[in-house]
């Protein structure tokens, strides 16, 4: 197993405009702990290189690209209400790109089955002309970008457990049909993106599959629409490389959520996503996202890990009647299941 990080991430730290600001370094910082305590589970650490201007050029127009890097030159600054970048930010958010493409590159390159990318800032907010919600660039949309028109993919699905709808990573791929890109989320939270009728657009159509889930959700039903719609659309969509857009904040300790997920939720799912990548011969990466509760995230992500590494079996069950009955009626327009 891979695991890639830089230090530079550590360094981009919204607190110097925010002071409660919940994106904090030691979110990294109990990773690593974590991972330390466990001998790093036996995974092969490398640094992420910075993406170059042409990978970031794949998703983000040139216009975002100098404005982030400007601001952060001049000394950081508020983008939005919750979004702040200060002068190391650029530097750590190329880094975080970087560090996707190059998990994308590895596992294409065979270099491994599995690997996970630990980088913030996280992505899958900032749309291809606009940074937001904590994202400066979309990092898994850059890394699928660079999976096709570099690496020699045909086709990526996106998985984006992440509690909060992955509107830029939609946005990057939503008309396309080489992309397919299936998200869990609770339904009204920000950015407010990713209802449940929302399929994508013209040749894409059908390749968004976006799965709402209400507050107070919990393991039973997340793992339902893992194993009964997100692994059989996956299957039927025949990637040559899964990513997971992997954040923690549906843990039920999260302080920006209301989902009662445990670190074994997470295991699970990995579980059910590993087995599937062993099925279609095809590798698997993680690139994290959000999880604002260092000790959860930590435990969500060794839990993650473990389970890519080939620790657990997936547990299988029947589906949860009505919520994912609900959302298979929708997705049954255009997947079979």
């Amino acid at each position: 197993m891979l695991f890639v990080d830089h230090p530079a991430c550590l360094e981009h730290d919204p607190r110097a405009h925010m002071p409660a600001h919940p994106d904090s370094p030691e979110r990294l910082v109990a990773i690593e702990s974590a991972l330390t305590d466990r001998d790093w589970l036996g995974a092969t650490r490398r640094l992420a290189p910075p993406a170059t201007r042409e990978q970031l050029r794949l998703v983000h127009t040139a216009r975002l690209l100098s404005w982030i890097e400007e601001l952060c030159l001049s000394g950081g600054g508020a983008i939005d209400a919750d979004t702040f970048v200060g002068e190391a930010s650029y530097r750590a958010a190329i880094h975080a790109a970087g560090g996707a493409c190059e998990l994308a590159r590895a596992l294409l390159a065979g270099e491994d089955e599995v690997g996970f990318a630990a980088v913030r800032p996280s992505g899958h907010h900032a749309e291809p002309d606009r940074a937001m919600g904590f994202c400066l660039f979309d990092n898994i949309a850059i890394a699928a970008e660079a999976a096709i028109s570099e690496l020699g993919a045909d086709r990526v699905a996106i998985i984006d457990w992440d509690v909060h709808h992955g509107n830029g990573t939609a946005a990057a791929f939503r008309s396309r049909d080489d992309v397919l890109f299936v998200s869990i989320h609770q339904a009204g939270l920000f950015p407010g993106t990713g209802a449940s009728g929302d399929f994508g657009s013209g040749p894409g159509e059908g390749y968004t599959v976006n799965l709402p889930v209400p507050a107070g959700s919990g393991e039973e039903l997340w793992l339902s629409l893992i194993e009964h719609i997100v692994c059989p659309i996956v299957d039927s969509f025949g990637p040559d490389l899964i990513l997971v857009s992997a954040g923690f904040d549906a843990h039920r300790d999260d302080p920006l959520a209301d989902c009662t997920l445990r670190a074994g939720s997470f295991g699970q799912m990995s579980c059910h996503l590993r087995d599937l990548a062993r099925r279609l011969g095809i590798p698997l990466g993680a690139v994290l996202e959000g999880g604002y509760d260092p000790a959860a995230l930590a435990d969500s992500v060794v839990a993650t890990m473990a389970a890519l590494g080939g620790e657990g079996e997936a547990i299988w069950a029947a589906p949860e009647a009505l919520l994912t009955s609900r959302a298979a009626a929708g997705v049954a327009r255009y997947w079979t299941l």
